[in-house]
């Protein structure tokens, strides 16, 4: 037909390859999802091995010895160093093995330096794992199948969830027999520990007070039957129900906020140490002399390498001195090249954790220093333009992951990332620092004030998170 002719337009597609998209998948996974990939990969490719390494509980090192260096505070030698402009200066590793000689959690503590490693050991364990030790010394058997179900009962606050009559039904068990075991329960570490309500928490506290020989006048019944008025500053009431005077009733309020708490599963650990639980952290910042260091730990938890079998054959399939058929060769070439190039992903993982920490502890070390009232406004897209990557890549490099401070707190990453402080962050911070007790009008106003709109109801809501007492209270 007239009109019509053929030509060519030369066009420019991209395309993603698939190695970028595996190694973005290792990228956003958390370290439990990592740990299954792993075991999945193991499970499918026979030239990839792996050998655990002994791990800290607590922080999630790697250890050698009984005791983990990092909770010790010992003196360590780095395994990567970061040079004047950011970089980090690798250290030389065998291409098939993932896996580093000398991390910091193996190196050599200052022996000049007094450890404690009871008090280490003990902080370990977490809350359930310290009551069920201390009642297996004073109950039987049967009375410890009871304590288990009632411990796996408590909730954040430390309080028993469920009635006797209840755990007695699911135990078949006769409810004086569970009643006996909640007494027990009651009397640990921390104490307050198994109280249906608050109520009762208090008076178990007052109880352990009294046998210290530490009381106060008109507290017990304040507590028994005017708990209600006193959450609400009613001490005039109080004081004419009671026939005492307001000064007698502000002498016990300020017992009860001294001496008394609210949440015993939340509060500072006891004479025991136990903690109520906790999250691995992916990364370690530490605060040493000439600044802070980081070191992704996650990466020292495993050793990775390829099957020694395979690497001597494909060696010797490489120089044709193997008795292998193109099958067999085909076989080990594409099964060591998956496991070398999924040890690649891994470690690229590895460092761009470093590398975008390492930016995170440049930028926020006034936070680290300070506290959360001066974390300076920073966005993922902020790192990746400074770093030279994708706003993706920090986006799933930081996705899921934990951090721990200096201070021992584990955070999420995305602490770090915020164009305002956290709203219940700088709440805490805020009745840390409290002259006088601030009520949650208050903070909510103060609030405001930062640029961070929140309603009076939403502060008292993030507060009671936070285990701490209203104004009154405090």
């Amino acid at each position: 037909m007239d009109g019509m002719e053929l030509s060519q337009i030369a066009t420019t597609q991209m395309k993603v390859s698939p190695r970028l998209v595996a190694m973005n998948h290792v990228l956003e996974l958390s370290s439990m999802e990592l740990q299954d990939l792993i075991n999945a990969e193991l499970s499918e490719n026979p030239a990839l091995e792996k050998l655990d390494k002994p791990t800290c509980p607590r922080c999630g090192a790697a250890i050698e010895g009984p005791f983990c260096a990092h909770c010790m505070s010992a003196q360590r030698a780095a395994s990567s160093q970061l040079d004047a402009g950011g970089e980090e200066r690798e250290v030389a590793r065998d291409r098939d093995d993932y896996y580093y000689e000398e991390g910091p959690s193996m190196a050599r503590r200052d022996p000049e330096e007094d450890f404690d490693p009871v008090v280490h050991v003990a902080a370990e364990m977490s809350l359930p794992e310290h009551l069920m030790r201390e009642l297996g010394s004073v109950l039987g058997a049967d009375e410890m199948a009871i304590a288990e179900f009632l411990i796996g009962n408590l909730d954040e606050r430390g309080f028993l969830d469920c009635s006797v009559e209840d755990a007695a039904m699911a135990l078949g068990v006769e409810p004086g027999a569970v009643a006996a075991v909640l007494r027990e329960l009651q009397q640990q570490e921390p104490v307050g520990i198994g109280a249906r309500d608050l109520k009762e928490c208090l008076l178990l506290q007052l109880d352990f007070l009294e046998g210290q020989g530490i009381t106060c006048p008109h507290v017990r019944e304040i507590v028994t039957h005017h708990l209600e008025q006193l959450g609400e500053h009613k001490f005039s009431r109080i004081a004419q129900e009671m026939r005492i005077s307001s000064a007698e009733v502000t002498a016990a309020a300020q017992f009860i906020k001294r001496h008394l708490n609210p949440f015993p599963a939340q509060g500072t650990p006891s004479t025991s140490g136990v903690t109520s639980g906790y999250v691995l952290p992916d990364v370690i910042i530490s605060k040493r002399d000439k600044g802070f260091e980081v070191d992704v730990v996650e990466s020292k938890r495993f050793f990775l390498r390829i099957n020694p079998l395979y690497r001597e054959l494909m060696m010797r399939s490489q120089q044709h001195e193997a008795q292998l058929n193109d099958n067999e060769k085909k076989h080990i070439q594409q099964y060591v090249s998956r496991a070398r190039l999924f040890m690649a992903n891994i470690d690229q993982r590895r460092q761009t954790l470093q590398r975008i920490v390492a930016f995170l502890v440049s930028y926020q070390g006034e936070y680290l220093d300070k506290g959360v009232r001066h974390l300076r406004p920073l966005t993922r897209a902020m790192v990746a333009a400074e770093l030279g990557v994708h706003e993706s890549t920090v986006s799933r490099a930081t996705a899921q992951k934990y951090v721990m401070l200096p201070s021992g707190e584990v955070v999420p990453l995305a602490h770090f990332f915020t164009p305002s402080l956290s709203a219940k962050d700088v709440i805490k911070d805020m009745i840390e620092h409290e002259s006088e007790p601030l009520t949650d009008e208050q903070i909510a106003e103060l609030l405001a004030h930062k640029g961070i709109v929140v309603a009076r109801r939403t502060v008292a809501k993030y507060r009671e998170q936070l285990g701490i007492l209203p104004s009154i209270l405090r």
